[in-house]
């Protein structure tokens, strides 16, 4: 009986375990459709995109070390940053950390092609938040590495 009750919650952890594997998959893949939609929103310039994927209270650091706190701020310093510096930017998610079932830290390599020919090499850091149901930016940090 002893070896019975042993095996059964060996079993019963391996099953919940592998639950939570499925969902932080599912979550990961939903994190990385928002870094997606981001990434869309700026090149389309599509600011009500850009209201549903990101919190009341975002701040932004740029790598000029310009900071934008709030919404409406930050959306209006995106606008004008994609339209004064165009170029085709991507944003290639390399990790996803949750920090709990509803924030995680999402670290992606942030390129932006200019016109002359040159490309631009940063990374960009993203808090991410599950709120209402859905994962929503709320913090972007984007870093000019010394050297590039």
């Amino acid at each position: 009986m002893k070896i019975f009750s042993i095996l059964f919650f060996l079993l019963l952890s391996s099953t919940a375990f592998a639950q939570t594997s499925e969902l932080t998959k599912e979550e990961s893949q939903e994190i990385i459709n928002l870094i997606n939609s981001y990434s869309k929103a700026r090149e389309t310039k599509d600011s009500t995109l850009l209201r549903q994927i990101l919190t009341i209270d975002i701040d932004q650091l740029v790598s000029s070390g310009v900071w934008r706190d709030g919404i409406a701020v930050a959306i209006e310093g995106m606008m004008s940053s994609s339209a004064s510096n165009p170029g085709e930017r991507t944003l290639k998610v390399e990790s996803i950390r949750f920090v709990n079932p509803k924030v995680a830290i999402v670290d992606a390599r942030y390129e932006i092609k200019n016109s002359d020919g040159t490309t631009r090499k940063m990374w960009s850091t993203f808090v991410v938040v599950m709120e209402t149901e859905q994962w929503k930016i709320s913090a972007i940090r984007n870093m000019l590495p010394s050297g590039n």
